[in-house]
């Protein structure tokens, strides 16, 4: 199954709806590009919804990490939302949950990025 990458908007925020595997390769570079578009076009708070994402190797971690780093080095905000199953232990073998804010809620997760902005 091929990585695939939907954008939206609300609130200001830009969700990135990713579903497949996100590996080596075709997936890596679909999260690079997908954030770098993001980023180029002026979005510094962004919510990545990673239900349908059925498998992420080391590579698709790294890039996550990545983009993470990148976005809050420029000022932004990047959020996880609905990590479940084989996604959810490869956080928390790697602790990575240290570093991410996940959330289950798209509700949530959108109002805490406004919150988070006045507060």
């Amino acid at each position: 199954m091929s990585a695939h990458a939907n954008v939206r908007h609300a609130n200001g925020v830009a969700i990135v709806d990713l579903s497949g595997k996100i590996t080596l390769g075709e997936g890596c570079g679909l999260v690079r590009s997908t954030i770098k578009d993001l980023i180029s076009a002026g979005n510094k708070d962004i919510l990545i919804n990673v239900q349908n994402v059925g498998y992420i190797d080391s590579a698709g971690l790294g890039e996550l990490v990545g983009s993470y780093a990148t976005v809050t080095n420029l000022g932004g905000r990047i959020k996880l939302l609905h990590v479940e199953g084989k996604v959810r232990d490869l956080l928390q073998v790697t602790k990575l949950y240290t570093v991410f804010v996940v959330f289950a809620d798209e509700g949530e997760a959108l109002r805490s990025f406004s919150s988070a902005a006045s507060a």
